[in-house]
């Protein structure tokens, strides 16, 4: 963990979650309440439908609120899109952008990322700009290189420490089981940091990177004790509170 910075743990639904999962949102926010998060910021980014509802349901409490996209423009006739102030009007504080998931499902391009990111900057949204590699690129020695022009490509102009978050998810783990080994974590977490100084300077000391990929409870201590590894951005496992309330539990 970087020293003085807050540790965040984000939890990315996907495409799940039903009104009757807000059940495990407001469980969430009790377990936060109790001290079961320790020194962290959790954040819950659920599917686009229930934003507003889970925004009632953490008014006033601990936890943040995030979305999980965002439209580059402010409005307009983008059918079925949402816009940065539409989510930051509904109760959002961070929108994740540039996911692996919309990077190879849906095109994205590093432009297309940091238009968005810088689109949640515009709307007083903290962006989550994720890059990482697929495994075929690992397997070929390019990880180094291909994050680092993502990360190039797709930072915002104009963020700082406080309206900025990069995380790091090696493709090849998301949803897989598979997670790097601490030194393949730390060493692409040092290249991003490395990076974040020339982009930001002194302000890229203090930028959380986060590490994402089949982080689960059984390895969450050692993966967010690793250096430059300030939290983690949760798929599946952040679905129930109990088991997102254990990876959490890493910062107690």
């Amino acid at each position: 963990m970087t020293p003085e910075v807050r540790p965040l743990v984000a939890g990315n639904w996907k495409m799940n979650g039903l009104r009757a999962s807000l059940g495990e949102i407001v469980a969430t926010r009790a377990g936060v309440e109790n001290g079961e998060a320790g020194v962290a910021e959790v954040a819950l980014c659920p599917p686009a439908t229930l934003i507003a509802p889970a925004a009632s349901a953490l008014a006033g409490g601990p936890v943040a609120l995030g979305g999980q996209d965002c439209h580059p423009r402010t409005s307009g006739a983008f059918t079925g899109e949402i816009s940065a102030e539409m989510l930051k009007d509904a109760g959002a504080s961070y929108v994740i952008v540039g996911h692996s998931e919309r990077r190879a499902g849906f095109g994205e391009t590093d432009a297309t990322v940091q238009a968005k990111a810088e689109a949640a900057l515009r709307a007083g949204l903290t962006a989550i700009v994720c890059v990482g590699e697929t495994q075929s690129q690992r397997d070929a020695g390019e990880a180094l290189v291909v994050v680092s022009a993502q990360t190039r490509g797709s930072l915002p102009e104009g963020a700082t420490a406080e309206t900025l978050v990069v995380a790091y998810e090696p493709v090849w783990a998301i949803g897989t089981g598979r997670t790097p080994t601490p030194e393949e974590v730390a060493e692409m977490h040092q290249a991003v940091r490395l990076l974040l100084g020339e982009r930001l300077g002194e302000a890229g000391a203090r930028v959380r990177i986060l590490y994402g990929g089949s982080v689960k409870p059984a390895n969450a201590r050692e993966l967010l004790g690793l250096p430059n590894v300030d939290g983690a951005l949760v798929g599946g496992a952040s679905l129930k509170a109990a088991e997102f309330l254990a990876i959490t539990g890493a910062y107690r």
